[in-house]
């Protein structure tokens, strides 16, 4: 096939138990500039059971078309069940760019495809562009983040790449779009299906997704340990229910902090309204992770520590002094 025979811009839609996930519409964000740039249509692979109702949603979101893909063997996200579904789907429409988001699923699911389709899968990307060749223009983090590579899929298609939630912005849904919902149908061969989904065991927890939370009160090396973090906590609680704690890796290698706490280039990207950063030194690692966050304030003893120079503002001082007593600054505040 000539590389010309391949047009428009494909997102997976990821959904669990029927919920559209958040990385679905950041990625038809960006697809919806890649594809105004190419003068190409967004489409929305929406595989599910049960779940061509909410197809309006991704309209409104910015995809052209929706494909939908209703069956119960896709009801759950099982590999072999998904690989087919979305390999058969590329085959049939040939998209030219197909994004996916570098969650569990995703980083389950593109280096299948990748395989099977024989072309190219750029991982993790914090950048995509369209370069003056038309061609796809992917950057990731290299050499443990010390450098940007751009990376480009010349010779095959479609050009893949997956891209971790919240580094690219969702856009406003827009109620006045129109698009067109496409039913696929998948011939699903089960002698492959070597897997079965026997229980689902959810976490019951009652925290907040950090890439979800308006507020970050994030520590690190600095905190020490859980007593450290539990002033942290505190701190976060004068803030009520749109604040989480967050962490460095370094907490999270020392065991003191669970990994989906982790913000930083193998944690979770955020952009809250405001990033408390305690005891972060600012590794470029972390710095990759937090740095477009609205507001960021830097608590740290070391006047020279690099998250200072991402700080809107900073504060030279030791945190487990300066934290309580801004928490019951905050508290007197908040009582006013």
């Amino acid at each position: 096939m000539n590389k010309a025979d391949y047009k428009n811009v494909f997102v997976f839609v990821e959904q669990r138990g029927g919920v559209i996930q958040p990385v679905a519409f950041e990625l038809i964000g960006k697809a919806r500039e890649l594809a105004d740039a190419l003068g190409e249509k967004v489409v929305a692979l929406f595989p599910g059971c049960g779940i061509k109702a909410q197809a309006q949603t991704l309209i409104e979101a910015g995809a052209d078309q929706v494909v939908v893909m209703d069956a119960p063997e896709l009801k759950d996200y099982l590999t072999e069940q998904y690989s087919q579904a979305i390999h058969q789907a590329i085959m049939h429409f040939m998209p030219s760019i197909v994004l996916i988001g570098a969650t569990t699923i995703g980083r389950d699911l593109g280096p299948r495809l990748s395989a099977r389709l024989e072309t190219g899968l750029t991982a993790d990307c914090t950048k995509l562009e369209i370069s003056e060749e038309k061609e796809l223009m992917m950057t990731r983090p290299a050499f443990g983040g010390n450098l940007m590579a751009t990376i480009m899929c010349t010779e095959h298609r479609p050009q893949m790449s997956t891209v971790r939630p919240g580094v690219m912005r969702r856009r406003e849904l827009d109620k006045n779009r129109k698009g067109e919902v496409v039913d696929f149908a998948v011939k699903f061969d089960a002698s492959k299906f070597n897997v079965k989904l026997l229980e689902t065991v959810k976490n019951e927890g009652n925290q907040v997704d950090i890439t979800e939370a308006k507020i970050l009160v994030s520590g690190g090396r600095g905190v020490q340990n859980t007593e450290g973090f539990a002033k942290l906590q505190q701190l976060a609680d004068v803030f009520g229910s749109k604040a989480q704690v967050s962490s460095s890796r370094a907490m999270v290698d020392a065991g003191v902090m669970d990994h989906d706490r982790q913000v930083g280039q193998t944690g979770k990207t955020v952009r809250p309204n405001l990033y408390l950063a305690c005891g972060i030194s600012g590794a470029i690692q972390h710095l990759a992770g937090m740095e477009e966050s609205e507001l960021i304030i830097a608590i740290n003893k070391d006047k020279f520590a690099p998250i200072f120079s991402v700080a809107d503002l900073g504060i030279v001082g030791d945190l487990h002094k300066i934290v309580p007593m801004l928490t019951e600054r905050l508290k007197k505040e908040i009582k006013k």
